[in-house]
């Protein structure tokens, strides 16, 4: 059995994250977010990249737009799903 990385929840952690950030009005990088989200930087990355293309992260100052903050508070309201999740290999399920 094998943990995986959904990039939508991820996402939705990085956008948490970041809105804690900001209202603390403290500077993070994605090395910060990986290291409190225990994920790769690669990831983080790769994520803020598709959220920046999406519009809801300025990826270059690692800040939410206005939609990207709504979005995070909606999300601070509710129980965000867990970033890993169990995963059968797909030969033992045959």
């Amino acid at each position: 059995m094998n943990l995986s990385i959904d990039s939508k929840t991820l996402a939705a952690h990085v956008l948490v994250v970041l809105a804690r950030a900001q209202r603390a009005r403290r500077v993070i990088t994605a090395h910060d977010v990986s290291t409190e989200l225990d994920v790769r930087k690669a990831d983080v990355k790769t994520v803020v990249a598709r959220l920046h293309h999406e519009g809801h992260v300025d990826a270059l100052r690692m800040r939410l737009t206005l939609s990207g903050l709504a979005i995070a508070e909606a999300l601070t309201k509710s129980a965000l799903r867990p970033l890993r999740q169990a995963r059968v290999a797909e030969s033992a399920a045959a």
